[in-house]
C-alpha cells in the first residue's frame, strides 16, 4: 500500500493565531488525548506546525531509529540552545556517541557508590531540619537535589551562591518555552540567556582548579577525559555538560520526589508500607547494596513518573523522508511523541488514571507490555544517561525521610500541576509534616 502524502495527516487546528499551544501549557495530557482522537498520526500547531506520533510503536520508530530518520539536534535546537547549547540530549551521532562514551565513567558501579555515600550527610542535614508543621516542600526538594549535585558533580558544597543558582535554572528552563523567542528585556527568553551568562562564569571560575588536579566529582572527570585518540574536551564543552546535567539532575529528581510525596500523602497505607521497609534498616543512610531491596520505594517512584513524567513530550526533526502509520512524513518535519499520553494508555495500563504502584511489581509489569510503553528517561541511544542515579537519589531522599517523618494534606486536596517545560506543583504542594 502506498503512503499517503503529508497534507493528508489529519490535522488539528486550534485556535487562530495559537492554534493548540495554550491547551498543551495547560493540561499536555489532555492535548495529546485530544489529538489521538484523530489517529496515531497527527498534524497540530503550537509554536509551528508539528506532526504527532503517538502510541508505544510511534515511540519506537521515533526514538530507536535504527534507520537515522530522525535528528535529536535539530529536534532540540529551537527551545534549548539559546541557554543549554551543547547539550548531550542535543546532540546527533556520532558527536553523541563520542561524548556519551566518556560521560559513562561517571556512573559506573565504583563512582556511583561514592555519590550515594557523599549524599548521605547533605541529605541528613537537610532532611532532620525541616520544622515539623505546614511546609512547602517542593522549594525544599529542590534546595536539597540542588546541593546534592553541587556536592556529587562540582565536588563542593554551595554556600552564598546556592539560591542563586537555582534562580538561574529556574530561569534558564523557562526560557525554554519563551514565546518571544530574542532576549529582549525584561522577557523570559532575557532572563534564561542572562541566567545562563552567570552559570557560564561560575563553572569558568572553577575550571582551573578542576584541570590541575584529578578528584573524583565528575566535573574534573570531564577535565581530564580523554578520547581514544587523546583527544580533550575543550573547556567550553566542559561548561556545556556541567550546566546541561546541573539542571537535570535536580529539576527532574525535584520533580519526581515531589510527585512521590503528593502520592504517598494521599496514600497513608502506601507510606506506611515504605516505612515499614525504611524502618527495617539498622541505618539511616543507604548505601549502593542496599538499593535492590528498596522493591517498594522503586514501584511508587516508578507510578509517579508514569502519572507525571518531567518531560510530557519529546522533540525530533525529521532528516530525511520517511513513513509511519501510513503517510509520509518529509524531510525537515518537526516531529513529537508524547511519554505522558503513552502512560495513560488503557490499553497498556488497567486503570491508568489511578495510583497503583503494584503494576510494576513482577506479577503484573505492567511496563514491559510493550518496549516503548513507559518512557519517562526517554528511549533508544538517547536513554538518560543518569537514570541509575536518579533512582539512587530518590530512594536515599526517601529512605531518611521515611525514618524521620510523616507527612499528610487536607481531605479533597489535589496539587495544581505545571506539566511543562518540566513537572511542577503550582502552589509548592503544602503538606504537613509529623515527627515520627
Amino acid at each position: 500500500m502506498t503512503a499517503l502524502p503529508y497534507h493528508a495527516i489529519p490535522l488539528v487546528k486550534g485556535l487562530p493565531l495559537v492554534g493548540n499551544l495554550p491547551k498543551f501549557l495547560r493540561d499536555p495530557l489532555a492535548h495529546a488525548q485530544g489529538l489521538a482522537e484523530h489517529g496515531p498520526v497527527v498534524r497540530s500547531r503550537t509554536f509551528f506546525e508539528t506532526v504527532t506520533l503517538l502510541g508505544p510503536e510511534a515511540n519506537q520508530f521515533v526514538l530507536h531509529d535504527r534507520e537515522g530518520n530522525f535528528s535529536s539536534r535539530d529536534g532540540w535546537s529551537y527551545w534549548i540552545d539559546a541557554v543549554f547549547p551543547g547539550a548531550i540530549m542535543a546532540m546527533d551521532d556520532p558527536q553523541h556517541r563520542h561524548h556519551r562514551r566518556i560521560m559513562q565513567g561517571a556512573f559506573k558501579r565504583q563512582a556511583m557508590a561514592r555519590y550515594v555515600q557523599d549524599m548521605g550527610p547533605v541529605i541528613a542535614a537537610a532532611v532532620d531540619a525541616w520544622p515539623a508543621g505546614r511546609l512547602p516542600v517542593f522549594a525544599q526538594l529542590k534546595a536539597l537535589t540542588l546541593n546534592i549535585a553541587a556536592r556529587v558533580f562540582m565536588g563542593l558544597a554551595l554556600g552564598a551562591e546556592a539560591d542563586r543558582m537555582n534562580q538561574a535554572f529556574v530561569d534558564t528552563v523557562a526560557a525554554s518555552l519563551a514565546l518571544v523567542r530574542r532576549p529582549l528585556p525584561p522577557l523570559a527568553m532575557w532572563r534564561g540567556v542572562r541566567a545562563r551568562r552567570w552559570l557560564v562564569g561560575l563553572m569558568r571560575s572553577k575550571i582551573a582548579d578542576k584541570r590541575a588536579t584529578e578528584t573524583p566529582d565528575l566535573f574534573s572527570q570531564l577535565c581530564h577525559a580523554r578520547s581514544e585518540d587523546g583527544e580533550a574536551f575543550s573547556d567550553d564543552e566542559v561548561v556545556d555538560h556541567m550546566i546541561f546535567l546541573m539542571m537535570a539532575a535536580h529539576d527532574t529528581t525535584t520533580s519526581a520526589l515531589t510527585t512521590m510525596f503528593y502520592c504517598l500523602a494521599r496514600e497513608p497505607d502506601w507510606q506506611q508500607r515504605l516505612r515499614a521497609d525504611a524502618l527495617a534498616l539498622e541505618h539511616d543512610q543507604l548505601t549502593l547494596d542496599d538499593l535492590p531491596g528498596r522493591e517498594r520505594t522503586e514501584w511508587v517512584m516508578k507510578e509517579a513518573l508514569r502519572l507525571y513524567p518531567p518531560l510530557t513530550s519529546i522533540p525530533r526533526r525529521a532528516a530525511r523522508d520517511c513513513e509511519f502509520g501510513g503517510y509520509r512524513i518529509p524531510r525537515g518535519t518537526p516531529v513529537g511523541v508524547s511519554p505522558i499520553h503513552t502512560h495513560h494508555m488503557p490499553e497498556l495500563w488497567t486503570a491508568p488514571t489511578r495510583f497503583d504502584p503494584e503494576r510494576f511489581a513482577p506479577a503484573r509489569a505492567e511496563h514491559k507490555r510493550h518496549a516503548y510503553a513507559y518512557l519517562p528517561f526517554g528511549g533508544g541511544a538517547h536513554l538518560c544517561i543518569g537514570q541509575h542515579f536518579a533512582d539512587m537519589e530518590v530512594k536515599a531522599v526517601m529512605h531518611r525521610v521515611l525514618r524521620r517523618w510523616r507527612w499528610q494534606v487536607p481531605a479533597g486536596y489535589r496539587m495544581p500541576y505545571q506539566l511543562v517545560p518540566i513537572a511542577r506543583p503550582r502552589d509548592g504542594l503544602p503538606i504537613t509534616l509529623q515527627p515520627l
